[in-house]
């Protein structure tokens, strides 16, 4: 069982469901990823999505990855890709699989560039971040397209269109 916890900073109030918005997008990449039997499995597993400001970001970004700027999400696994597969046979029956933290301006300003509304795009960014929480990386081409694979799957189960297409028109 997959259970989303979530925070969301007055910057991203409006009309969007932020919270069933992470609860999707989450159970989505999982679903889609090597560890999909994870979703149905007894063992409680949890994933934090914090909807943040650019500047709670740009700190964590500055303080974890030695990047004094803002990006568009961050994700903080806790449990190493290599013991994934045994989260099944945790003794206390729950996990607290990784956070995840989305900066609302740059994702605001990313969606506008993307032709798409935020709420599209953060769903993007929260498959995106659970992918890392699952182990998954882009450092080399290889693994950025194994990692899309999922990603564009993912989202066209939520019915979001690919966002690494190409428009050559």
């Amino acid at each position: 069982m997959i259970e989303t916890a979530v925070q969301i900073e007055p910057v991203w109030a409006e009309t969007v469901d932020w919270e069933a918005l992470a609860q999707r997008a989450v159970l989505a990449a999982i679903r889609h990823s090597p560890h999909g039997l994870l979703v149905d499995d007894a063992v409680c597993i949890e994933v934090s999505v914090r909807y943040a400001d650019d500047e709670e970001v740009r700190e964590l970004n500055a303080n974890y990855r030695g990047k004094d700027k803002s990006t568009n999400v961050l994700s903080f696994p806790m449990v190493q890709a290599d013991l994934l597969e045994g989260l099944t046979n945790s003794d206390d029956g729950e996990v607290l699989l990784g956070d995840i933290i989305l900066a609302h301006g740059v994702c605001v300003r990313e969606a506008a560039e993307k032709g798409v509304v935020p709420a599209t795009h953060a769903t993007h960014l929260i498959v995106h971040g659970t992918l890392h929480l699952l182990g998954f990386d882009h450092m080399d081409d290889g693994e950025a397209e194994a990692m899309e694979a999922i990603e564009r799957a993912a989202l066209a189960s939520l019915g979001i269109s690919d966002p690494y297409a190409v428009d050559e028109s």
